[in-house]
């Protein structure tokens, strides 16, 4: 049985406040884990600077504040990201999502048989 994230009201904070000194080394071998899914360093860099912001407390989440919450002069790397750079977006999702199940989810949630449902 596959448990839609939408369908609980799972409240993810928690979670990640938990560890909070493990965060650095966690999101590092998340960034490590989707590393190869890119074809280029910038947008490998860059990436990890976009997900910090998307999950930074903004007012509004788009390129052009996200490049200045990373301290970049201009948006123009967020939007070759999301644009132009090459990457294949499929393969992030769903390393993104085994990291998820793998670390996130509480195993109450899911067994390991629903994980690789999943």
């Amino acid at each position: 049985m596959i448990i839609g994230v939408r369908r609980l009201k799972i409240r993810w904070w928690p979670l990640l406040t938990a560890r909070p000194g493990r965060w650095d080394d966690d999101f590092a071998g998340l960034l490590r884990r989707i590393a190869q899914r890119f074809a280029r360093a910038e947008p490998r860099r860059r990436v990890g600077k976009f997900i910090q912001g998307l999950l930074a407390d903004l007012p509004r989440k788009n390129c052009w504040t996200i490049a200045e919450w990373a301290g970049e002069a201009t948006a123009d790397g967020m939007q070759h990201l999301l644009e132009r750079a090459k990457w294949n977006a499929d393969e992030v999702r769903d390393d993104l999502r085994e990291y998820v199940v793998d670390h996130l989810a509480p195993s109450r949630w899911c067994n390991s048989s629903t994980r690789r449902a999943m």
